[in-house]
């Protein structure tokens, strides 16, 4: 496991950095955890509320099988212990986004127990810069509301769509000790909801968030007070909150102050942590069983069932592509990192070795150069994510493809990549029209050979008289002669046949 050297220095001498995170993860589902209310984002205020939403008289939850599936399926995901028996609390406060008076979670026996989550922080180093995060638990509870402060200038309004929304809390353990191992961790997390889909991991729509615990200590010494920074929407500012959090409380320590554990908010704007109010502990919120639901007791063939619902997940992936198909270890660790990725990168392949009837790791070093390099490239340049590629996989394949058994040359399949994101026409039809394909001929490169030897009779001589760097020169040149279009193989052969 990797040490972190992360250190704040202060008046005093160094200080340690002690983070865990609690996420708050909108379980994706079509119902409420204890209603049948939709869950879509973005509806009209107030149009997706039940009268368990709204906790009318007499309206008794009734837990969301699939909620609690997908629950399951995460704490597998992430190798943790999944607890047979669970029960839901009542954990009561007082607020006007939740109508009950009370949100129904998990305090005492959590659906979800430890786990780990294995962090790299270095994908061209993996071997030396793996981490090892613990888990804490992961509980189901309810959403709450919405205040909204803009809509009148003396009054705030509530919009119910998201109370009762089932939640996954999932809890780390205090492992990380810098903002890179917060924000690799939290980045880590999503990657793993998204691949199990569980989660979408949106956290621009609110759909997973971050409650940040920080402390700093004197290397070696006990943990010292945590404050919380609640509701974190962007791994970017996740790590901005540990580093202003753990600064804030390094100059209250070395001016005679003390941390107060309080819960905090974050401004992006300024960059800077405030007070919200005083941390409450747990018996502050009276937390006693719900009397309205049974306790959650899963069986055998429920628990398989999730276990073989799961899909091959970014470690396991990583590995694969390393191992079986011959990926550098920065290659499969970005071709992994994202679900949606992962699944492009496997469709290019299955075709691209489908069309050169290859196996899959005959293709799959050139497939992911094209996809991290050229594409990546060209949808940064156009502003658009892999969903909204004008290239499909299949095409990216036959482009490829016409590059491996020589129709092309690589400087060519640039060319006809520019024209496909252009027009979207297909790489072997843009290949005719433009009359692009390779040429093997060799009378006609023997005769740009010639050429270009005789238009550089001074660099020849110097090439003769050792200066063997200036060969490319002349395979540049020929190829230049021939457009881009003489086979570079043979171009090679033919230039060095001419030098003698």
């Amino acid at each position: 496991m990797t040490e972190s050297t992360y250190r704040i220095q202060g008046a005093t001498g160094e200080w340690e950095v002690v983070v865990g995170l609690e996420v708050h993860a909108q379980v994706t589902s079509n119902a409420k955890l204890f209603s049948g209310a939709a869950t879509a984002f973005g509806a009209e205020p107030n149009t997706q509320v039940s009268l368990v939403d709204a906790a009318m008289p007499g309206m008794l939850p009734v837990p969301n099988r699939e909620c609690i599936r997908q629950a399951v399926r995460t704490g597998m995901a992430i190798e943790a212990q999944i607890n047979k028996w669970s029960r839901f609390d009542r954990k009561n406060y007082f607020y006007a986004d939740l109508p009950q008076g009370y949100q129904i979670s998990q305090l005492y026996h959590p659906l979800v127990g430890e786990g780990q989550i294995e962090i790299v922080l270095d994908e061209k180093n993996p071997e030396s810069s793996t981490k090892t995060i613990g888990i804490e638990r992961i509980h189901v509870e309810q959403d709450a509301g919405k205040l909204m402060h803009d809509q009148h200038p003396t009054r705030s309004y509530v919009d119910l769509n998201r109370s009762g929304v089932a939640l996954m809390e999932i809890v780390s353990k205090p492992d990380m000790r810098s903002p890179a191992e917060a924000g690799t961790y939290l980045s880590k997390l999503r990657t793993i909801l998204r691949y199990v889909g569980s989660c979408d991991g949106n956290m621009d729509q609110g759909s997973m968030r971050a409650d940040v615990n920080v402390s700093v200590r004197k290397p070696g010494e006990p943990f010292g007070t945590r404050t919380e920074t609640k509701n974190v929407n962007s791994v970017r500012f996740v790590m901005a909150v540990v580093e202003h959090e753990a600064s804030r409380q390094v100059d209250v320590l070395e001016a005679g102050g003390t941390v107060v554990q309080e819960t905090r908010l974050y401004d992006p704007d300024r960059n800077e942590t405030r007070s919200m109010r005083s941390k409450e502990d747990a018996h502050d919120y009276r937390y006693f069983p719900d009397p309205d639901l049974l306790p959650l007791e899963l069986d055998d063939a429920f628990l398989e069932e999730c276990r073989q619902s799961l899909p091959e997940l970014p470690d396991a992936k990583r590995r694969r592509y390393e191992q079986d198909l011959g990926l550098s270890a920065y290659n499969a660790a970005t071709l992994t990192a994202d679900a949606d990725t992962a699944r492009w990168f496997e469709a290019l392949l299955a075709e691209g070795a489908r069309i050169q009837k290859k196996s899959e790791g005959e293709v799959a070093k050139a497939s992911a150069n094209w996809l991290l390099s050229e594409l990546y490239g060209a949808l940064n340049r156009l502003g658009k994510s892999l969903e909204e590629s004008p290239v499909s996989p299949e095409e990216g394949a036959e482009l490829l493809a016409l590059v491996a058994d020589g129709t092309i040359s690589g400087t060519i399949a640039k060319q006809v990549f520019e024209i496909m994101l252009e027009t979207g026409d297909k790489p072997a039809k843009i290949v005719d029209e433009k009359g692009l394909k390779q040429t093997s001929d060799t009378g006609a490169i023997e005769a740009a050979v010639d050429k270009v030897l005789a238009d550089n009779a001074e660099k020849v001589a110097q090439y003769k008289a050792g200066k063997e760097a200036l060969f490319g020169f002349f395979v540049g040149q020929t190829m230049k002669a021939m457009q881009g279009k003489a086979n570079p193989q043979v171009v090679n052969e033919l230039v060095r046949k001419a030098l003698g």
